[in-house]
Order: structure tokens, then sequence, then C-alpha cells
């Protein structure tokens, strides 16, 4: 039991990190700005232009900038230090641990997809001292949707530690990670993501047969045993069935060729969608792999609730910023990116830093007064008698009996006023 505890043990897996200083201060070097998540000093470090001694710059737990960025989920600070140089994604530091394993250990899932998704050559399979990949580490602390990106990235699910032998479903069971549990055996019924075509037809493939039994001629017998079915029988509520209606309307309306849903995403290869034990490219690594026409004529737009494919080009961020705006002073937001010279597929909440203009740059408003003069509220109209009238409610008529009553009693005060007064 003693061993297994210190196993298991958070320190075992991960040291326990604390930043000294906190946050105050100004950032100068580039692990300073990634430790205090200060995203305009990072940007300012890389515009100047850095070193491989400083991008590889370590403290006392061997940890470079991104790997406190991926513990402390600095979700902006990794997407920046996307296109730094000299970065080493697989660094691993005093216990063998690299930022993929500190990230999927934090359960910090977004910043997981993101190394996955956008840093060429980040390995699934290293391991620490000990033997744990970063996908026993995310299965250990329960880290469901951690261990569903890992996977269908192409981490060996057969994978075992070197002290015990033992698998990611070994240790998430060991662990009491039953719902982990039940997520990979999910994943290996359906290990492939199901990719519709174009000219998919979004109906349900047994309604016909559902349909064409209920329409079907019945005999007498099956009639009458039917209606005694209908009117003793009970409706108890129920599980959904397997490949049942809802799951069909899970699929079609989940999936990136779907009619039904515009979806926010641009797959670069469709016909190669993710599956269990297959290796998954990053972006940059397709981009080099293939031709910007392949990607583009593969490429899969949304536009009028309808599927399109189209030729989109990969932009650099510098082209994007030029054909943004012509004043320098407003493209400060994308030269850090700019200036590496990259051409790669960049999203789009790194091309700018605002959200409502995706451009980059904010147009100048001017406020103009109106020349028209405001319009005046119309009287409202006397109501006919021999119109029908909306009902009033019962507090309101009240409502209306009391200041009534009310403005009487101040006429005939007035009224007394004035004669007392004539007198």
């Amino acid at each position: 039991h003693r061993t297994s505890y210190v196993v298991l043990s958070d320190d075992s897996v991960l040291p326990d990190y604390q930043q000294e200083g906190g946050s105050q201060g100004t950032a100068n070097t580039l692990y300073e700005a990634c430790a205090r998540n200060n995203t305009l000093a990072l940007r300012k470090v890389l515009e100047r232009g850095v070193t491989k001694e400083e991008v590889m710059k370590v403290d006392h737990n061997g940890w470079t900038g991104l790997m406190v960025a991926c513990y402390k989920g600095f979700l902006e600070i990794v997407q920046h230090l996307h296109h730094c140089p000299y970065l080493d994604i697989n660094h691993q530091d005093n216990d063998g641990n690299t930022a993929l394993m500190i990230a999927s250990q934090a359960g910090h899932t977004i910043t997981v997809t993101y190394i996955l998704n956008y840093y060429p050559g980040a390995d699934t399979e290293i391991r620490d001292c000990r033997g744990f990949t970063a996908l026993i580490k995310a299965a250990m602390q329960g880290r469901d949707d951690v261990v569903s990106s890992l996977v269908m990235a192409g981490a060996d699910l057969n994978a075992v530690d070197s002290t015990k032998q033992k698998c990611a479903r070994d240790w998430a069971l060991k662990t009491g990670r039953y719902e982990t549990l039940n997520r990979l055996r999910r994943l290996n019924l359906r290990p492939r993501a199901e990719q519709f075509a174009e000219s998919y037809v979004p109906e349900w493939p047994e309604l016909k047969v559902l349909v064409a039994k209920a329409m079907a001629n019945k005999s007498a017998s099956q009639k009458i045993t039917q209606r005694i079915k209908s009117t003793f029988g009970f409706n108890f509520p129920r599980d959904p069935q397997e490949n049942g209606v809802l799951d069909h309307m899970v699929r079609i309306t989940t999936s990136i060729h779907s009619p039904l849903v515009a979806t926010g995403c641009r797959p670069l290869c469709p016909t190669s969608p993710p599956e269990v034990g297959k290796r998954r490219l990053a972006v940059p690594e397709l981009a080099k792999k293939h031709s910007e026409k392949e990607l583009g004529e593969s490429s899969v737009c949304h536009s009028n609730s309808s599927v399109s494919s189209i030729i989109p080009h990969i932009h650099s961020a510098e082209t994007i910023a030029t054909s943004c705006c012509v004043d320098t002073e407003r493209r400060g937001s994308i030269i850090s990116i700019a200036s590496t010279g990259v051409r790669t597929f960049i999203p789009r909440h790194m091309a700018h830093r605002n959200s409502v203009f995706p451009s980059g740059c904010i147009p100048k408003i001017q406020i103009v007064k109106s020349g028209e003069p405001t319009p005046k509220k119309e009287k409202k109209r006397k109501r006919h008698k021999g119109h029908l009238e909306p009902p009033i409610w019962k507090y309101k008529a009240e409502k209306q009996e009391k200041k009534k009553a009310e403005k009487e009693k101040e006429k005939t005060k007035k009224e007394k006023k004035q004669k007392k007064q004539k007198k």
C-alpha cells in the first residue's frame, strides 16, 4: 500500500510548483512574461528577437516558460509561443515531464488540443522517470476530455509504465476513475470519427423500414393484439436505443460535413478523420506535406447553410496585417507573429486581439447628429363606443376608482376654499 501511494501521489507525478515574486514588477525576459501571463511583454520580447538560451531558460524544476504556462493554464501564452524559434516542445524537466504531460496532468483540455494541433513534433509517447506517458497521467487524474484528445491524436493505449507494468486502462481502474474507463471503452467501440459526404441525406436509415411495417396490411388477430397492447400497456421511461434516432441526430448535427450546422472550423484533410491509434499531424506539418492547392481543394466551407468546397489561400500574419490597414501603429497586435515570416494557418484569435473586428484593426467611428427632428409621441386615440375594448383587471379598476375619488375630494376642497375666500 505504501509503494502504491508513493507512485500515485501528486508530487510523484507533477512537482508542486510555486512561482516566486508573483505578478509584480516588469517582465523583461521570455520566461518572466510566460510565468506572469503577460502577453504584451511576451510580444515585445518576440519582436526584438530571442536567442536559444533565452527561450530554453529553465527554473529550479527544469521548467521552461512554456511549461509554466501549460501548468497554470495560460492559453494565450501557449498560443503566442506557437511561432517562437528555438522552442523544443519535447523538452523534459528534472522528473522527465514535457509540456504536453504537464498540461494533460493539470487537465487543461484546450491547451492540450492546441499543442497537438499547432506544435509540430509533439511526441505523445515520451516517458518520465517512472515510465508514465501523458495518456497515463491524464487517466490517473480522471481528465476525460484530455484522454479523448490524446487517444484521437494517436497516443498508444497499450503503453505501460516501467514501475507497475500497467497501461492507461489499468491505472484508471486502480485509481477509481471509472468515468475515464468508460470513455476509453466508448472510444474503442467507435474508433473512427464519422465523416458524412456532401450528398448525405439527413434521414434516419431505419425510418423507411418502420413506416413500411406500420403501413402494412394486418390480419384481424394482429389488429386485436395491437388494440389490447395500446389500451392495457404501460409506458415506462427507458434509455435511448442504441443506433436509434437520437444517436443519428447527434451524428448528423456534429459532423463537419453536416448540412444542419454551420461549423466554425475548416478541416484541412476531411477525407482523413481522426482515429484511435492513428497519429494526427499538426497544422504546420500538413502545410509542409501538402501543397496549397491540395489543401484548398480538400477544404470545406459553410456558407448560407450549405456545404461547398472552396480554395482558400494560406495567408501569413504579415499579409493579413498589411492587407488589413496601412497604418503601422494599429498593426501591433500581430507584428510579433508576422516578424517570424512563417507561412502557415493561423487561428483567427491569434491574427488579432479584438474579437469584434476580425480584420485586426479597429475602424474609426464618427458620430454625426441627425438633421431630422426627433419624432413626437402620438396622442392616444379615443376609443369608439361601438368597438370592443380589452378587459380591465380587477386591481386596475380599483386603482382607477381610488384615483377618481381622490380627484373628487381635491375638487371639493378647492371649491370650499374658494367659497370661504369670497365670503
